[in-house]
């Protein structure tokens, strides 16, 4: 077995894969379809591709709490203004399609944190705190709105004031195969 690092888009080797494994990377392709049929071409007959990423639409909080809806889409306005897209893995199917690939499955996994769980509100703001610079920048959200020192503690407190479970994004998975040779 041989792993290979490489430029996504450029690299080629004269001998065909068995199998190809993106894991987080076509999140933030802007040609994701391209890099995906570059890659079909480059297994053998029957070769398998495989592609992991996040589908950042599915945060919300359960019931609904307003901070964590507000929060989910500054973060996708921010990844999107970036060039990256943030639901990319709810279509991960569809592109492995498109870009040739045959017999695809996906699935998506998802944790469910509850309303006391300091997990939740510590990982969110952890999200905001890295995106801060381009949501501000960006125009998105103040830093005011943002309010970093406090958000942790209120996203804590609007959960366990609604009694709310918090969703956060899906890990969505989706692979193919290349045709066999008949």
């Amino acid at each position: 077995m041989t792993f290979v690092e490489a430029d996504v888009r450029t690299f080629h080797d004269d001998e065909a894969f068995d199998a190809i494994v993106g894991r987080l990377i076509l999140f933030h392709l802007p040609d994701a379809i391209d890099v995906l049929v570059h890659h079909l071409t480059a297994l053998r007959p029957g070769g398998v591709v495989l592609a992991i990423d996040f589908d950042g639409g599915s945060i919300r909080a359960e019931p609904p709490v307003q901070l964590v809806t507000t929060i989910r889409d500054w973060v996708e306005e921010a990844f999107r203004s970036a060039g990256a897209n943030p639901v990319i893995g709810a279509r991960l199917a569809l592109l492995l399609r498109r870009a040739g690939a045959v017999d695809v499955t996906s699935f998506g996994v998802q944790t469910y944190l509850a309303p006391d769980d300091p997990t939740g509100p510590g990982w969110v703001a952890g999200l905001v705190r890295s995106l801060a610079p381009r949501i501000i920048g960006a125009a998105i959200a103040s830093e005011a709105d943002l309010d970093m020192d406090t958000l942790p503690q209120r996203l804590a407190q609007d959960l366990a004031r609604s009694d709310a479970v918090l969703l956060p994004p899906t890990l969505v998975g989706a692979w193919g195969a290349t045709q066999s040779r008949s």
